[in-house]
């Protein structure tokens, strides 16, 4: 059964359970209300009888009973007995004793007595008299009262099985608009496929229950989608990240075996191996690092980093295995009193964000020259790295920085689309921004912020 047919359910089980109480509780006073009136009728009829019969001493009982039919109101099954001091029923003209001595007896201790026996009423009241002492017993049965509750039980047997059937339908109404956020969400969960594990469901603006869970939920889907991307990626950003250290030392190695060398040439060719090696076991580390860091925000291994030094060093790298085309650096001269380029980072993870830069700049202007500019912007550290390719469109700013995303339009120099976004993951690592500024036909400057 669904949420909202159990919470329409249960509602109206709740309302159905409070509203037969509170109709049992009307019906209930309103039987004790008719009781105790019927009583108080009773009460007034023995005060009546005492008055006519009693009080009356020179009319006659034949008299008196003619103006008892004539002017009192005969109740249902009325009757009326007089008990002198003997028990005996007096006056009426019936001498049928009607009532036990008990009864009788007890009338007389009590002074006044009202009790129901069977479907009657009886009220019962001691009264002393020059003549005598009386107990005088009235009954009768109030059949109206039972005609009464009869249409009153009809009328809410009617009444509560026609507001249970609204109950239900406004529970289900109310459970419904309740639970549309909700149905919203699952909607838009079905929209989810591994190939757009970039989607987020919307959060409601009610800081309820809801909206909770849609952003835990997002929050989930983020993780999973950075594990996604990792291990979907992990593969390729490695050969494209150990292909340059793989190389040398194969060429390397390939140029010492070529001919007989001296001891000294052999010695040389494996430092530069262990060099190799070394740089590619950095390389491997930080992609670790950036697989955990993605799943576990934080976990990278932060220290100071010296980014003119860390720019220059891969100047020298690029600029090495290339003829026509260079990258060249610009570091502005620090303002006086300030401190050095140095920030917290992880040396290996910020190495390959910025390469990743460097290398689309080579591969999309065509290898052209780049262009690196370091400097301060308020309190942050600026890295913007320039080229002079074809640009980017403006439309396409944002999608860029997303997983599997190539805009290029030649097909032969698509990459994987992975480079700018592991940039961007690796960049904000580190609380840093990535922007890019781009007009179609001269080029793009993609601009690295990280603060001090």
């Amino acid at each position: 059964m669904k949420i909202k047919d159990r919470l329409a359910i249960s509602l109206t089980m709740t309302s159905a359970i409070a509203l037969f109480a509170v109709l049992s509780a009307v019906y209930l006073i309103f039987l004790k209300f008719l009781e105790s009136d019927f009583f108080d009728r009773l009460n007034d009829r023995t005060r009546v009888t005492a008055e006519l019969y009693l009080e009356a001493d020179e009319i006659s009982r034949d008299a008196l009973n003619e103006v008892r039919h004539k002017y009192l109101l005969k109740m249902n099954s009325e009757v009326i007995r007089i008990y002198n001091s003997d028990n005996t029923a007096v006056f009426i003209g019936d001498d049928q004793h009607f009532w036990s001595k008990q009864i009788i007896q007890k009338v007389r201790e009590k002074g006044r007595l009202q009790f129901k026996d069977g479907a009657r009423q009886v009220v019962g009241m001691f009264y002393k008299d020059n003549q005598g002492d009386f107990v005088i017993l009235a009954s009768a049965i109030d059949q109206s009262t039972k005609d009464r509750l009869a249409q009153l039980r009809t009328i809410m047997i009617i009444s509560y099985l026609i507001l249970l059937a609204g109950l239900l339908l406004l529970g289900r109404w109310i459970a419904k608009r309740i639970l549309l956020p909700l149905s919203i969400f699952i909607d838009e969960v079905k929209k989810i496929k591994s190939s757009n594990l970039d989607f987020r469901v919307k959060e409601s603006n009610n800081k309820d229950e809801i909206h909770l869970l849609a952003k835990n939920f997002n929050s989930l889907m983020e993780h999973l989608e950075n594990a996604f991307v990792l291990q979907k990626t992990f593969i390729s950003n490695a050969s494209h990240e150990l292909r340059t250290p793989v190389t040398r030392m194969m060429i390397g190695a390939e140029i010492s075996l070529s001919k007989e060398r001296e001891k000294d040439d052999y010695k040389k060719a494996l430092s530069e191996v262990v060099e190799e090696a070394e740089n590619m076991n950095n390389i491997i580390s930080g992609l670790v690092e950036l697989a955990q860091s993605d799943l576990e925000l934080g976990s990278s291994q932060i220290a100071s980093v010296d980014v003119a030094e860390l720019l220059t060093n891969l100047q020298q790298n690029w600029n090495a295995n290339r003829v026509n085309e260079q990258l060249f650096l610009e570091i502005e001269d620090p303002a006086q009193g300030s401190p050095d380029f140095v920030i917290r980072a992880n040396t290996t993870l910020l190495t390959i964000a910025i390469n990743n830069i460097i290398s689309n700049a080579f591969k999309f202007s065509d290898q052209q020259n780049v262009y690196c500019m370091l400097s301060r912007r308020d309190d942050s550290l600026c890295i913007a790295i320039s080229d002079s390719g074809p640009g980017i469109n403006a439309s396409i700013h944002e999608e860029i920085f997303k997983p599997w995303f190539s805009g290029s339009g030649q097909d032969s120099k698509k990459g994987n689309g992975m480079g700018l976004y592991m940039s961007q993951k690796i960049i904000s690592l580190f609380k840093g921004t990535l922007q890019v500024a781009s007009v179609e036909g001269e080029g793009s400057t993609f601009t690295i912020l990280i603060p001090f």
